[in-house]
């Protein structure tokens, strides 16, 4: 009989605890009186604040405004919404953060980014975007020509991120603080350049830890979607040779010395030609293999310029670093390599198959 007490009590207490009656805390999630939030812009603000902003409302058919707020804390301007707007803001339906660029060139973003991180009610697939210029101001100029704008904007980086063909570097939360926290890996974001009437993608801006150091752009922000990104490119022009080439993929290898002296880049591409406005004749085989070969020197002297701009700015986006470490041998720290990747010899090396879509000439 005493048993039966003691399971009593236990399904009482199960009972509370499921059904969250211990709990004096309940959040409001009535749809009338909430406002999910897309996106927060944060920029730099006077006197050291950061100057956040939001569109509200998302969801009901009532004229949509832009709130800004110059706080000290990320935390703190979603409180400050809420005191001047009817409906409370939710975090939870949060897509996108855009980041001034000037802010992080400063650093010091790892904290706005960890604050989101760790708040359980945020997706770790928070899309995170650098901006060059003013978004508030694009957003605004918006707000009488489209509709839902940061809703399309969601989409336009969902869809890049799902067909990953190499447009453009696509991160979120999760994939930046990884190579933030992981030895040998620098942490890479898209930049997007913003004005009264425009929002365009500019490349992709590289970090050292978590302050901006360099951006590179067209055809270095192809080679950098074909070594490591995403290892596909749906269209990769080079009009200095007045040549289309489609879709290309690659195969990479490098090999470091044993005394990290110097690396050695192989890249395997292969693709087709899909434009050509030059004055060789690629119906001849003699002619396409001396076209493609010339394609090759100017891939490799590009990869090159890349790298040794990497060099100089300190920075691993390829994790090159990772090679270094092997079975049984001891691992090097992330300031030993650096000093190794800054003075090391690079040889970069291309073969490409390309396939024109004509018939080819053989020799016989």
């Amino acid at each position: 009989m005493v048993l039966y007490k003691h399971y009593g009590i236990l399904v009482i207490v199960s009972l509370m605890w499921m059904t969250s009656c211990s709990s004096p805390f309940v959040e409001n999630n009535m749809i009338e009186e909430i406002a999910p939030v897309v996106f927060w812009s944060v920029d730099k603000g006077a006197e050291g604040k950061l100057k956040i902003s939001t569109l509200v409302p998302p969801l009901i058919q009532e004229e949509k405004r832009l709130l800004s707020k110059e706080v000290d804390l990320l935390k703190q301007g979603g409180k400050e919404f809420n005191l001047i707007y009817y409906q409370e803001l939710k975090q939870g339906q949060l897509r996108m953060l855009l980041i001034n660029e000037e802010l992080a060139k400063e650093g010091g973003i790892e904290k706005l980014i960890n604050t989101l991180m760790i708040d359980p009610d945020i997706s770790m697939r928070v899309y995170l975007l650098v901006v060059r210029g003013d978004f508030d101001e694009y957003i605004k100029n918006q707000l009488t020509k489209q509709e839902n704008q940061e809703y399309y904007l969601y989409r336009m980086l969902q869809h890049y991120e799902k067909h990953n063909q190499g447009e453009m570097s696509i991160v979120n939360i999760h994939q930046f603080m990884k190579k933030l926290y992981s030895p040998f890996k620098d942490p890479f974001l898209p930049v997007f350049h913003s004005d009264k009437n425009n929002f365009n993608y500019v490349g992709t801006a590289f970090f050292q830890k978590d302050k901006e150091v360099m951006v590179i752009q067209d055809v270095e922000d192809e080679i950098f979607q074909l070594l490591d990104n995403n290892h596909f490119l749906k269209i990769l022009a080079i009009p200095k040779l007045s040549i289309s080439l489609g879709r290309i993929r690659s195969n990479v290898r490098m090999k470091l010395s044993r005394d990290y002296s110097s690396l050695s880049l192989q890249v395997r591409l292969n693709g087709r030609i899909e434009e050509y406005h030059g004055e060789n004749n690629i119906q001849k085989e003699e002619q396409l293999e001396q076209l493609i070969h010339e394609i090759e020197v100017y891939l490799e002297e590009q990869t090159s310029d890349l790298l040794k701009r990497m060099q100089q700015w300190k920075v691993d986006p390829l994790e090159v670093g990772t090679y270094s470490l092997k079975p049984f041998s001891k691992e090097i720290t992330d300031e030993q390599w650096m000093e190794y990747w800054e003075n090391m010899k690079i040889n970069v090396d291309y073969d490409i198959k390309l396939y024109p879509l004509i018939n080819v000439e053989r020799l016989l």
